[in-house]
């Protein structure tokens, strides 16, 4: 059993909790309602390199300090930056979350933004954005989102590049920093073992410093889905490939039969994707299809690593898949068994206190509410196999979709169906 409430602090900071009685653990992150698409031009991957600075040190702690606190009782301390949202969190022991929260608000507000870790910090993050360059099963993603979204800030890397990192002063980070890190724009999440009186006692203190804002500058409209075909020609053992398509958004009732969609082509070792390209044939090692979803905006997207003499041959065994799939050929079988898995995932996904945190965060983000578990599988049940054939007739059209390789391809490496796409090579 658990018990959901939600609150605001007098300064606007809106906190969300979920007390799991038996848990040994408490979880708690501190959101920043800014991503990469918040980012100007001239800004890429300033928000990813503040998420970097503020574990470098405030008045109270060094970065040290910062490092050992939450290791030293055994508790974990971390952060991420994605393309809508930043997330600072910490998971210890429940005696130990006043030290987490004291740690966490200490570094989300009182960071000092030194000058020579800016710019330790600044190599570390150019050889973060060289490691993901030189690793193609990563980067292949980055240039997928590139052109699917083309010209949007949802296409840029949310690490940024090597001109932009290189460029950025204190003043550009601090100034950012204080336009983007205002009270309205936060987000506490905490689920595990502690009571949200207690939980609220600590935070009311701790996020006190937290100043009111607005920030209209950062508003994006969606994004226009483009199509075609990118080779990135590389000297590679494997071609590494993203292929997909536009979709609903993160927020639209049809994403439950996208999830149903995604698992049953791509979503596990059972799927039709696995199944027809590692296991019948050996033509990959690694084959899955993942749903990347946005507030306002969405793809489905394909990855396969082969070689370059099975590259055309995998790609014509996911566009015979897709093709099958959206005329209907889909069984009952395996509709309800990808209906089992998606729920069978979901619920072994919720037994800690770090993923029930996170899911209170997306939930508020995009929804403005908690939705209830029971809420989710009822909607996974409802849907039946007609409207799921119906989707996937509309969703997987070969003329709206978008391909990405890097490896040793050329254009005739292409399947005959895409030889007539506009198609961009590059040499690496």
């Amino acid at each position: 059993m658990s018990t959901i409430e939600k609150a605001s602090l007098e300064n606007g900071v809106t906190v969300i909790t979920e007390q799991m009685h038996d848990a040994l653990s408490t979880t708690v992150g501190i959101w920043v309602k800014n991503g990469s698409r918040n980012e100007a031009l001239k800004d890429r991957g300033i928000s990813h390199f503040i998420e970097h600075m503020l574990f470098k040190g405030t008045e109270r702690r060094t970065p040290l300090d910062i490092a050992g606190e939450l290791e030293g009782v055994g508790g974990v301390l971390n952060a991420f930056t994605g393309r809508e949202y930043t997330c600072y969190y910490a998971k210890v022991l429940n005696k130990d979350l006043p030290l987490a929260i004291d740690l966490l608000s200490d570094i989300v507000i009182n960071s000092t933004f030194d000058k020579g870790e800016l710019d330790r910090e600044r190599l570390v993050i150019l050889q973060e954005i060289s490691m993901v360059d030189d690793t193609p099963d990563d980067i292949v993603h980055d240039l997928f989102a590139a052109n699917i979204w083309k010209g949007h800030p949802l296409g840029r890397p949310v690490l940024g590049t090597e001109k932009t990192v290189g460029a950025f002063t204190r003043d550009n980070v601090v100034e950012f920093y204080k336009r983007r890190y205002f009270a309205e724009n936060m987000l506490v999440t905490v689920a595990g073992g502690t009571s949200p009186k207690c939980v609220m006692k600590l935070l009311k203190v701790a996020m006190a410093g937290v100043g009111s804002g607005n920030d209209d500058s950062a508003k994006t409209t969606p994004p226009e889905p483009t199509k075609g075909i990118k080779l990135v020609r590389k000297p590679l053992e494997q071609v590494h490939l993203c292929m997909g398509l536009p979709v609903t958004s993160q927020t639209h009732p049809d994403r439950y039969k996208l999830y149903i969609l995604n698992t049953l082509l791509g979503g596990g070792m059972s799927s039709r994707l696995f199944q027809e390209i590692r296991e019948k044939r050996g033509l990959a090692y690694s084959v899955y299809s993942y749903l990347s979803l946005v507030r306002d905006a969405g793809a489905f997207v394909i990855y396969a690593g082969t070689s370059a003499k099975d590259y055309k041959k995998v790609i014509n065994l996911i566009l015979k898949e897709l093709k099958t799939v959206a005329s209907g050929d889909i069984t009952r079988l395996e509709f309800n068994r990808a209906k089992e898995q998606l729920k069978g995932g979901m619920l072994l996904g919720l037994e800690t206190s770090d993923s029930r945190m996170m899911k209170l965060a997306r939930d508020e983000i995009y929804y403005g509410r908690y939705v209830p578990v029971k809420e989710v599988v009822e909607a996974i049940d409802k849907l039946t196999i007609r409207q799921i054939k119906a989707t996937a007739a509309k969703v997987f059209r070969p003329a709206d979709m978008t391909l990405v390789s890097i490896g040793k391809v050329t254009r005739r490496s292409l399947p005959a169906s895409l030889k007539n796409k506009t198609t961009q090579r590059i040499s690496k």
